[in-house]
């Protein structure tokens, strides 16, 4: 069978924390999934929660924290639910949800690039980021030995003044 063919669709799909952005395909094809019609409540509050998870994932920790006190203010077992499950789900305290990365991890990230098969450009990126790593190297020496000669400063003026008090 070609990749082109199409396939059908699968009746059970057994993944944790899949993220797709739905297109009109996606939409048609998650309706003929018999398992969930769109004419069933269970479905459709399912997927506002859903929903609802998702859009508390892109606006990050401190949205969590805010449905959880709306939720205790409204009814306080909502709120216990949702700490429990900001708990459970490790959204509290970052794990694979945090949006944050250091600029290490950033730099792991970029340090050894896929190709793009244009042996032209890949030699050329690899050459200006070989050159900016470069000149990052040499900007933070400069501004250590910047510091360096003004900690020098500092404490040559404290050791005359402390000679002339």
């Amino acid at each position: 069978m070609a990749l082109t063919d199409d396939l059908p669709a699968p009746t059970c799909v057994n993944v944790i924390n899949i993220y797709i952005q739905q297109t009109a395909s996606t939409e048609a094809t998650l309706n003929t999934y018999p398992a969930y019609p769109d004419n069933r409540f269970g479905s459709q509050v399912k997927r506002a929660v859903l929903r609802a998870r998702d859009w508390l994932d892109e606006h990050g920790r401190l949205a969590w924290i805010a449905a959880m006190i709306a939720g205790f203010v409204l009814f306080w077992p909502l709120g216990l639910f949702i700490l429990g499950y900001m708990i459970w789900s490790n959204r509290m305290f970052g794990g694979c949800h945090s949006r944050a990365r250091s600029f290490n991890d950033r730099r792991t990230r970029f340090a050894q690039p896929e190709t793009t098969g244009n042996a032209a450009f890949d030699a050329y990126r690899d050459e200006t980021l070989k050159r900016l790593e470069d000149e990052h190297r040499a900007f933070v020496d400069f501004l250590q030995k910047l510091r360096e000669a003004r900690d020098k400063a500092e404490f040559d003026q404290f050791m005359e003044e402390r000679k002339q008090g």
